[in-house]
């Protein structure tokens, strides 16, 4: 028996590379593929145990050490598409941090796109650091409009340009010795910045379509790339969309690292912060202690779950 760390997963097979360095290729047996249930039984950035014999085409994972944390989101079922039916779709385990990357420009930000993911992380106790990238496109003062909030209820946020090597040091910086996750959607440079952290590194890049002005997938599957500095770094598939996986309404407002002070401050001990007397969140909001971009957010996150969880989708 042989441990490793699942550095690839593509099509059922999944590569493992051992403390000594050496990839094994490895897939599921039918034992295991029995007990799949709502979640991913094996994803990268899983510790596992496997047995290889050179006379057979693959090795055989036995059994998965437990998690410390899961990136992951919801994957909807192929039929009456609801809250309660929908699986776990893990993209990495067991991280250090998440690099959500986003353009200053081209393609637009989605403001309400980075509060979604922040919730993910927030909910799993895994630091996030927010990387506004293509600063050449724009101005810091522009980038501090968008992402100056973020900053300010205590999140990294660290500009960037490959073209310039704005921030590339103190990314790198960033990544050393952890196990990170770039993770982003399509067409915000995520590759390109992993070429300029580590020149060679090989992931293929590709520019915004001029056409949808949407970026074009370039990174197909998941992987976790080596780098020489010390550290793992996982570039993700670009992200579409974002469906939280089991995060119920009355939660979300513990994942708003700003919000959750003031939950205490609220009459109703089961506050929703919408229609409530007195409430403490939305006395914060009045006051600017609490900016109503991301209230918008919570409140339109509150209202999503509560539909899915009363509904189909």
């Amino acid at each position: 028996m042989q441990t490793g760390l699942v550095i690839k997963s593509i099509s059922g097979f999944f590569t493992v590379r051992t403390e000594s360095g050496e990839d094994f290729v490895c897939k599921l047996p039918g034992k295991l593929k029995r007990n799949r249930s709502m979640t991913d039984i094996v994803a990268l950035g899983d510790q596992v145990n496997f047995t290889y014999n050179p006379n057979e085409e693959n090795g055989l994972i036995e059994s998965i050490e437990e998690r410390s944390n899961t990136l992951s989101r919801s994957r909807p079922s192929a039929h009456n598409r609801q809250w309660k039916t929908d699986k776990e779709q893990v993209l990495v385990t067991n991280v250090d941090q998440v690099v959500f990357v986003f353009a200053v420009r081209k393609p637009t930000t989605s403001i309400r796109k980075l509060d979604r993911l922040l919730v993910v992380t927030e909910q799993q106790n895994i630091p996030a650091v927010i990387c506004v990238n293509k600063i050449d496109l724009g101005s810091e003062e522009e980038a501090d409009e968008k992402f100056g909030v973020y900053r300010d209820i205590g999140y990294d946020v660290v500009y960037t340009s490959a073209h310039t090597n704005q921030g590339i040091d103190q990314l790198r910086e960033l990544l050393k010795d952890r196990i990170s996750v770039f993770a982003g959607s399509s067409g915000v440079g995520k590759s390109t910045l992993l070429n300029a952290v580590q020149p060679g590194l090989g992931l293929r890049t590709n520019d915004v379509s001029d056409a949808t002005g949407k970026g074009l997938h370039t990174t197909r599957y998941g992987e976790l790339f080596e780098l020489n500095q010390g550290g793992w770094v996982a570039d993700t598939p670009g992200i579409r969309g974002w469906a939280l996986y089991d995060i119920e309404p009355n939660e979300l407002d513990a994942y708003f690292r700003e919000i959750e002070p003031f939950v205490t401050m609220c009459q109703f001990s089961d506050c929703s912060h919408t229609n409530e007397p007195k409430c403490g969140v939305k006395q914060a909001v009045a006051d600017g202690q609490i900016t109503a971009g991301r209230f918008d957010s919570y409140l339109r996150l509150r209202e999503e779950h509560e539909n899915l969880m009363e509904e189909p989708w």
